[in-house]
């Protein structure tokens, strides 16, 4: 795993996600995915850019697929925003690293 992103699994999930008081970017993605590895280079990126100030995770949904089914992924890579534990915004497919920014500017402002 890159500088910056932790793995979470079924087993660490409720403690290191929904456990976390500050805001969380869980980035759900399998090693088969194509546009899972576009993407991965930003998510390392903002790891850095936001050490300190943002948790970055990685679950692979094929390890995982109880935590992916219950918050109903259907195509990935899905990037999820939880903020003291409750779910508050998810993107589908690879997108911009501005778009992803933008949304984390947003949730850490305020």
């Amino acid at each position: 795993m890159a500088e910056g992103i932790m793995e979470v699994t079924t087993a660490t999930w409720d403690k290191e996600v929904l456990g976390s008081d500050g805001l969380v970017m869980v980035d759900f993605w399998a090693i088969w995915c194509g546009p899972c590895r576009m993407i991965a280079p930003a998510i390392e990126e903002l790891a850095k850019e936001y050490a300190g100030k943002l948790k970055v995770a990685k679950l692979n949904t094929d390890d995982n697929p109880d935590v992916a089914s219950r918050y109903k992924i259907m195509g990935i890579p899905t990037i999820m925003f939880f903020k003291s534990g409750e779910k508050v915004d998810q993107v589908v497919g690879a997108v911009p690293k501005g778009q992803l920014k933008a949304k984390i500017d947003a949730f850490l402002g305020s």
